[in-house]
């Protein structure tokens, strides 16, 4: 099923935002914050999930921590160590030989800020893959390039989506690397560019690795036909000087 893109409510575009920064914080409570952002430093995104957790359950085991970080046992430890040397946690005994993990004062302060930090860079992320993504919009509607694939799977797409309802374009599908994912942001995804036809132009998606992505999707589409948003970095010959490249976009 193609998905034809239309201009929505303004209450509905307020909402994708929402959506969008409760998911790049790491969970779907705009009060949360997990470790998988991508313009803080690992530090500071380890420390503010760790921060989350154990205001949200001073029980939590420090494996469960971990899980929820995504990081191993001793990472884990070795953060919380920290914290508390800093006095930003507090550590008591609970009963069946546990324990319990509370925020002090300084270490609630330490929590707002990292969380105002990252929603102000979430937000200018936010702005610019909307100004951008517009622009390569506006780019495929003067090619008439209506039927249009994303290129990897991320936080991108769904920028990408709501910018896309304020032009007459199909959004195909997205291609992402894992053949489980059936949808993403509202479109049939799959691992297999052939199996979608007459496409007319692709826009990266992958924020983890977008010059990669760009390589693999030559293989299958005219790399004119290929876009990327200018803060992504592609570039279309990787040989040439960093101050050379020039990123493929509008």
């Amino acid at each position: 099923m193609v998905y034809k893109a239309k201009k929505l409510p303004l209450f509905i575009n307020v909402s994708v935002f929402l959506t969008f920064l409760a998911r790049s914080i790491g969970c779907t409570d705009l009060s949360k914050t997990k470790a998988n952002t991508s313009e803080m430093d690992n530090e500071a995104k380890i420390t503010l999930g760790l921060l989350n957790m154990v205001h949200d359950n001073a029980q939590a085991s420090q494996r469960s921590m971990a899980d929820d970080l995504g990081i191993a046992l001793g990472l884990a430890n070795a953060y919380l160590k920290r914290c508390v040397k800093k006095g930003l946690i507090k550590i008591s005994h609970a009963p069946a030989n546990r324990y319990a993990y509370y925020l002090t004062p300084q270490g609630f302060s330490e929590k707002g800020r990292l969380t105002a930090e990252f929603l102000s860079q979430s937000l200018n992320l936010f702005r610019h893959a909307r100004t951008q993504s517009a622009a390569l919009f506006d780019q495929c509607q003067r090619n008439n390039w209506q039927r249009i694939v994303f290129f990897g799977a991320s936080d991108l797409n769904e920028i990408f989506t709501l910018s896309a309802r304020d032009y007459d374009i199909e959004l195909l599908a997205v291609i992402t690397h894992s053949s489980s994912i059936n949808g993403y942001a509202g479109l049939p995804a799959t691992s297999d560019p052939t199996t979608i036809k007459d496409v007319d132009a692709v826009i990266i998606c992958d924020i983890s690795d977008p010059q990669g992505a760009f390589e693999e999707a030559r293989r299958y589409y005219p790399e004119e036909r290929i876009l990327a948003a200018k803060f992504l970095g592609v570039v279309k010959n990787m040989a040439m000087a960093p101050d050379a490249n020039e990123a493929i976009s509008s």
